[in-house]
């Protein structure tokens, strides 16, 4: 099977998006736009396989995983037409394994983040739970060879002090605090359009398979290790 590679051209399309963010353009360039569009859609098909050799991918195709590239002016300040990015999220199969994928291509900002973006107050309250609890495994989680190699630290947004309900002086507050727990990879635009690009993101991917399962037995586990029902 031939890599589906991510085109210079998918990216000089994205780039003149944004200095021409206008319904009239984007018209004269649909052609352009659909192009560009089936190349990221063959790229994110092959990931999904190659991510289905190692976890379990619910996604039926990158057509269906795509995000629209139109922008919904009624809820935003930014009122362009278009989001000058392709980006796409794959969702992991079945209620026992949590945790997300995403995707931004975008000139001068790409970057692939997996975690849990919005985990519900209850699930948040029991990842915090055992973050207080188990720390030690958190840091040797988020110290290892693989995570360590691809991502600087956990990002997401956190809660100013600390949590209700937790102490303040906990020796892993700094995790507690997080109300998002997200791994992020920054790429520049030549390791976007390598060849190789798509094997590369698939071993990222993968790396996060720890930080995955062990949250994933948390958030279906009571604090006593029973299975949630």
């Amino acid at each position: 099977m031939e890599d589906s590679r991510i085109l210079a051209s998918s990216l000089t399309f994205l780039e003149t998006l944004a200095t021409n963010n206008n319904r009239e353009w984007f018209a004269e360039n649909k052609e352009t736009y659909i192009s560009a569009q089936s190349n990221i859609i063959a790229f994110i098909d092959q990931l999904i396989l190659l991510m289905n050799t190692h976890d379990a991918i619910e996604n039926e195709s990158g057509k269906k995983s795509l995000y629209r590239i139109y922008n919904d002016v009624r809820f935003s300040k930014d009122k362009s037409p278009y989001k000058p990015r392709f980006a796409f999220s794959l969702q992991r199969a079945t209620k026992l394994k949590r945790g997300g994928y995403y995707m931004n291509i975008e000139p001068g900002n790409n970057y692939l983040a997996c975690g849990f973006f919005s985990p519900n107050p209850e699930d948040l309250k029991r990842i915090r739970k055992d973050i207080e609890l188990n720390f030690k495994d958190w840091r040797k989680i988020l110290d290892s060879k693989p995570i360590k190699d691809n991502f600087v630290e956990l990002t997401g947004s956190t809660v100013p002090t600390f949590p209700k309900g937790f102490p303040k002086d906990h020796e892993a507050i700094d995790l507690i605090r997080h109300k998002q727990f997200i791994l992020r990879y920054n790429f520049t635009d030549q390791e976007v359009i390598d060849p190789r690009f798509v094997h590369n993101v698939n071993e990222i991917f993968k790396s996060v398979r720890p930080f995955f399962d062990h949250l994933s037995v948390v958030l279906t586990t009571d604090l006593n290790g029973e299975i949630k029902v």
